[in-house]
């Protein structure tokens, strides 16, 4: 990496930031696990060759 890139990537990395307020993590994993058991149980119904 350039040694001029470092100072700017500091700036960058010292201000406000991390996860939004209104991200809840537990409420986004459970909507991803809910996604996720939701296309797995339709996978499982639509495939008939057994």
């Amino acid at each position: 990496m350039n040694a001029a890139a470092l100072p700017v990537l500091n700036l960058l990395a010292d201000g406000e930031g991390g996860n939004h307020d209104s991200l809840n993590p537990y409420l986004t994993g459970g909507a991803a696990l809910f996604v996720l058991l939701l296309l797995l149980f339709v996978t499982t119904r639509f495939n008939r060759d057994r």
